[in-house]
């Protein structure tokens, strides 16, 4: 039922919360539609999330937009001139619950002025969601001339095999995309805990959904329709 509820809401381009596993990041974020984000959505995930606002985005629509993963772009440059960033390259065994990163470029939307306010960041991720859209329908996007880098937005590229070869947040939000057949574009926010330094434990992130009546799902959820 929560899973039904879950994709219900997104198709209406609602927020709800994924919590990842228990052996995994064991984090709950805030996850909604990269085209519904409003400045309202945007402070909410700050003030009520904590974490860091990124938009996760389906690794076809990724390809076609050009967008690489941070790793990659640092390992290039890194044998290209600047040997000073090689040790700053993801090496296997640096991440404790996964075996790479999802991160990708920083961006700010064109007509942003800094980029970090609610209006400007909910500008940015929207038009990001109009692009991931866009280039899914088979246009030519030329990415650069509408978003600049870096920026105060964080794209994150869900793996090729999706849930095959990883079972982030990125990835989930993205089958939770695909599953509600909508732009497979997701705003994810990890939820923290300033009384503890932690990640929210799920206990209170359930509470925190029924005091604001969104749907909590976990990854098993996810995991449970697709295997």
């Amino acid at each position: 039922m929560n899973l039904e509820k879950a994709i219900e809401a997104v198709k209406k381009g609602k927020m709800i919360l994924l919590f990842d596993a228990e052996d995994r990041e064991g984090e709950t974020d805030l996850v909604i539609p990269a085209l519904n984000t409003t400045p309202l959505d945007i402070a909410r995930m700050r003030c009520d999330g904590g974490g860091l606002i990124c938009v996760a985005i389906y690794g076809k629509a990724a390809d076609r937009l050009g967008l690489p993963y941070m790793s990659e772009l640092l390992k290039s440059v890194s044998l290209n001139g600047h040997s000073s960033l090689r040790s700053l390259v993801e090496k296997k065994g640096d991440i404790p619950y996964d075996s790479r990163s999802s991160f990708s470029l920083w961006v700010n939307h064109r007509k942003t002025f800094t980029g970090i306010t609610d209006n400007d960041r909910a500008l940015t991720i929207t038009r990001i969601g109009e692009s991931v859209k866009r280039v899914l329908n088979g246009e030519e996007i030329d990415f650069g001339s509408e978003f600049r880098s870096p920026g105060h937005v964080a794209l994150l590229r869900a793996s090729s095999g999706l849930l095959d070869e990883r079972r982030g947040q990125t990835e989930l939000s993205i089958v939770l995309a695909l599953k509600a057949g909508i732009t497979p574009s997701m705003v994810v926010c990890e939820m923290l805990d300033a009384i503890t330094g932690k990640a929210l434990s799920k206990e209170k992130a359930k509470k925190y959904s029924v005091l604001n009546n969104m749907p909590f799902i976990e990854g098993k959820d996810l995991l449970d329709c697709v295997f």
